[in-house]
């Protein structure tokens, strides 16, 4: 279960301390020496050190470079996605939509209508294989099981041959 600080974010970002939290906004920032970033955080530079090894920072910091990012360019990004739906260039055209595709969920990088068709074929053929096995495993199931009650009755004669 994921980790809520008191505002109700969640994540490897919010699960850290205030001063991690500060030190890895500065890291993003990028304006400063690290020698500065860790006086901004009262803390010595080995200390800062050791944060940026720690893998639970390492994720804030990647949680919260994703945050920012989405935060400042993620709705410029889309309009301007839309905005090419409208492009001259047919290839910039289906360049745009497929992006946008991708972004909402509908579209997968390696997805195209006639590879998401075959797929659906190939399950199909697949869970019919399965079906034509199961139904053959049934079938020889009783085979097997008369085999076995024979086996079963010839050790059992050859053993009391050999007990007499």
């Amino acid at each position: 279960m994921k980790k809520l600080d008191k505002t109700g974010q969640s994540g490897p970002f919010y699960q850290l301390d205030k001063r991690r939290r500060k030190a890895v906004r500065l890291l993003f920032e990028d304006e400063l020496t690290d020698e500065q970033i860790a006086k901004a955080v009262q803390r010595r530079r080995s200390t800062l050190d050791n944060w940026k090894n720690d893998e639970l920072f390492k994720a804030a910091q990647q949680q919260y470079n994703h945050l920012v990012v989405k935060r400042s360019f993620e709705s410029k990004a889309l309009k301007k996605l839309v905005d090419l739906l409208d492009a001259k260039s047919e290839m910039v055209q289906l360049q745009s939509a497929n992006s946008i595709l991708k972004l909402s969920g509908m579209l997968s990088d390696n997805s195209t209508p006639e590879l998401d068709k075959a797929r659906i074929r190939k399950a199909n053929a697949d869970a019919r294989v399965a079906e034509a096995r199961a139904k053959a495993m049934e079938d020889n199931g009783a085979d097997v099981e008369d085999l076995v009650s024979t086996l079963i009755g010839a050790i059992g004669k050859e053993d009391k041959r050999e007990s007499k």
